[in-house]
């Protein structure tokens, strides 16, 4: 049933997810360093990875209250039930999809224009001569 009927769709799953954190992990600062001022940029990243290890253990604690709540009794041992793999997966999914929609409302801060002290010197250069 759905993604989860055999092993290699759990892998194939699981894979994807690890990929997507990894590059959400990766653009971060880089994204972070676009928008802030460069003076409060170490500041930025700290306080990226303050909330990143938050997140994680929160959602980690979520995750097992839920896998802990949804168990079905296999020969007097609780396992989690599939139904409980499926919320843990589906607040993931929510979560993503609610920060992607917060980090479209991120400002870019506009290019800079590498040329244009190089062309000013050449400028008053050219006008003093």
């Amino acid at each position: 049933m759905g993604m989860m009927s055999g092993i290699w769709q759990v892998i194939v799953a699981s894979c994807t997810v690890a990929t997507g954190v990894g590059f959400a992990y990766g653009a971060l600062p880089a994204l972070i360093m676009e928008v802030v001022p460069v003076s409060e940029t170490a500041a930025a990243n700290g306080l990226n990875a303050l909330m990143r290890s938050i997140g994680t253990t929160g959602s980690s604690a979520v995750a097992g209250l839920i896998l802990a709540r949804m168990t079905a009794d296999f020969h007097g041992v609780h396992i989690p039930t599939e139904n409980g793999l499926r919320a843990v997966l589906a607040r993931g999914v929510g979560a993503g999809a609610l920060t992607f929609a917060f980090a479209s409302f991120i400002p870019c801060r506009p290019p800079v224009d590498v040329t244009a002290p190089a062309e000013s010197a050449a400028v008053k250069t050219a006008s003093a001569e």
